[in-house]
């Protein structure tokens, strides 16, 4: 939201914001309208933004009949939203933390109710933090959560893991912390944007046959493709069972 406001993507005065909590967190500033109604939200909007925790959306009480609804909620399927809300124009999107420094990139999925002029708010809207592109099917928005909305998670382990070697060598984990950091945020520049070619990159060092290559290859035999592999399914499954479980409880909601 706030990259929205800073890129003039967004009028601050277009925003109608709904805490249960009252709380206003880091946003507190922006000069939006608050409130703790979600009919009153829904009143006074045409796009609304669902953002709670999956497991708590089963509480969430609002129509958004005739509204275009994005949802950011992991593993809560557009048939769940569209059952909770009455919407029949929804949104599914996974940022990630990078947002809230502009480097986000957002995949989204649109249901075919949604309209081409809707999809154009939503991808500038998403952009406006890092980047947005839309993907053709649902499934893919649930394999995301763990590809790309795991956001600084995934580096910062890599990170963790080059400076607990460094220790074992006997480095100082300052020191070891200032190296790694710099690998993974400042090479990796190399092949920021559209233009660096990753499988290049890999294949040249490997070619070379140097002290790269020795590491690389050492990586690749250890199981680092499949640990990559396995961490990324596995996340994919685990919002594929916070949608399940969601389901479940309305459905049971729905019976009692």
């Amino acid at each position: 939201m706030r990259a929205a406001v800073s890129s003039k993507t967004v009028d601050p005065g277009q925003f109608t914001l709904s805490s249960r909590s009252g709380s206003r967190g880091g946003i507190a500033d922006i000069a939006a309208h608050w409130t703790k109604d979600n009919a009153e939200l829904a009143e006074r909007s045409d796009i609304v933004i669902l953002s709670v925790r999956p497991a708590q959306f089963g509480d969430v009480r609002i129509d958004l009949r005739n509204k275009l609804a994005v949802s950011v909620m992991a593993g809560v399927t557009c048939a769940a939203i569209a059952e909770q809300t009455n919407a029949k124009r929804i949104v599914r999107a996974i940022p990630n933390a990078a947002a809230a420094i502009g480097r986000s990139f957002t995949p989204w999925f649109a249901t075919a109710d949604v309209t081409d002029s809707d999809k154009a708010v939503v991808q500038a809207f998403f952009a406006a933090s890092g980047e947005a592109a839309e993907v053709p099917e649902e499934s893919y928005i649930n394999y995301c959560v763990g590809l790309t909305g795991s956001g600084a998670a995934f580096p910062a382990l890599l990170v963790e893991a080059m400076v607990a070697e460094a220790v074992a060598q006997g480095l100082t984990r300052e020191f070891g912390e200032k190296a790694a950091r710099s690998v993974v945020c400042d090479a990796s520049q190399l092949f920021a944007g559209g233009t660096g070619n990753t499988a290049a990159i890999v294949k040249e060092m490997i070619d070379y046959r140097g002290t790269t290559a020795a590491a690389l290859q050492a990586m690749i035999n250890h199981g680092f493709m499949e640990a990559v592999s396995a961490g990324l399914r596995a996340a994919a499954a685990k919002a594929a069972t916070i949608a399940h479980g969601q389901n479940a409880d309305a459905q049971a909601d729905k019976n009692t």
